[in-house]
């Protein structure tokens, strides 16, 4: 159960195209959180969400700090999280949940600051999860202003790092994904990152996280926007990137849905992301571009069945097969989720 399901039940929509096949690259799983608007979300959860009136027919599931080891180095204990996630892979592949394959693919998260000694971490999660594991996730999400700090805070300026920037290459020795949940304004330094690393396949989470929220940001969305699409339309030259669309349903993207007294209707999340998505999608094209759930910490702001709704009114002007690659197809390549 949700803290916020009394909230999101004062808005019902049916599913639209509900025939439409859709790969979800952006979940998570996790066993406890505190203060989530889902203090647990295990497999029936995630499938209560997938069967809500979408045609879902394959996840990835992304790190989520969830179920590492309680014992052994430290450098390993995330393993646990691929072993965690592999099992509840094995549960779905079995049929007896439904045609969906829940975490098809599978990215961790190790610390790549530590350079070359994180392939032996690679090695360790390759094992644990052959036929699954995808790569890792590695946030940068750094900002001076301490409101926006606290939404998972980095190292400042991490994707320059050297040392960071040897374990990216263990990632690329290995055919890896380098997976980047960052800020707007470190947008500039996963560019740098991906010329870098031309070998390396890099996916962007949540469009690169606009920030709304905090003293700095507040109130300056058409200037920060502005800042962000040069710094999208730089990004797009690099042809080893790809780039989620969703994740802009968090408290720090400044919208603040979870504030009103009902929740946003998926026209009024069509029209706040349109802008944004439309951008990326122009720079990068649909064959690099992806819808995601980012559930469920998008919860706080929408349901399941609305936010993929939002998507398809988005995505209403593309032709079919522009549409097939958005919502599945590039997906299902990058992440190799079989389905």
């Amino acid at each position: 159960m949700g803290t916020n399901d009394a909230w999101l039940s004062r808005l019902d929509e049916e599913a639209i195209e509900p025939d439409l096949r859709i790969c979800d690259p952006h979940h998570h799983l996790w066993g406890e959180r505190q203060g989530a608007v889902m203090p647990h979300y295990l497999l029936e959860d995630l499938l209560a969400d997938t069967g809500s009136g979408h045609n879902i027919v394959s996840t990835v599931f992304i790190e989520a700090k969830a179920m590492y080891r309680a014992d052994g180095p430290d450098n390993m204990k995330a393993v646990g999280e691929i072993e965690f996630v592999n099992g509840v892979a094995a549960m779905s592949a079995s049929g007896i949940y439904g045609p969906a394959r829940a975490c098809a693919g599978i990215i961790g998260a190790t610390n790549l600051d530590i350079g070359t000694a994180a392939g032996e971490v690679l090695d360790a999660m390759i094992a644990a999860a052959p036929a699954r594991f995808r790569g890792i996730r590695q946030s940068a999400t750094w900002d001076p202003d301490p409101a926006v700090r606290q939404h998972r805070n980095s190292p400042p300026h991490r994707m320059l790092d050297a040392g960071h920037r040897q374990g990216a290459a263990e990632l690329a020795k290995r055919g890896l994904i380098y997976e980047a949940w960052c800020f707007h304004p470190q947008i500039s330094e996963l560019t740098d990152l991906a010329r870098a690393h031309p070998d390396l396949d890099i996916v962007l989470d949540h469009i690169g996280g606009p920030i709304g929220f905090g003293a700095a940001y507040q109130g300056r969305r058409q200037e920060i926007m502005e800042e962000w699409r040069g710094s999208i339309t730089e990004l797009a030259t690099c042809p080893n990137v790809s780039v989620k669309l969703g994740g802009l349903n968090m408290e720090v993207n400044g919208f603040g849905w979870h504030k009103q007294p009902t929740p946003p209707t998926s026209d009024e999340l069509a029209d706040a992301a349109r802008p944004y998505f439309e951008h990326v999608i122009e720079q990068f094209g649909t064959g690099r571009t992806m819808f995601e759930s980012n559930f469920p910490v998008d919860k706080v702001s929408t349901s399941y069945r609305v936010l993929w709704n939002a998507f398809k009114k988005i995505a209403s002007g593309y032709s079919p097969s522009e549409k097939a690659m958005l919502f599945h197809d590039t997906a299902a390549r990058i992440y190799r989720t079989g389905t």
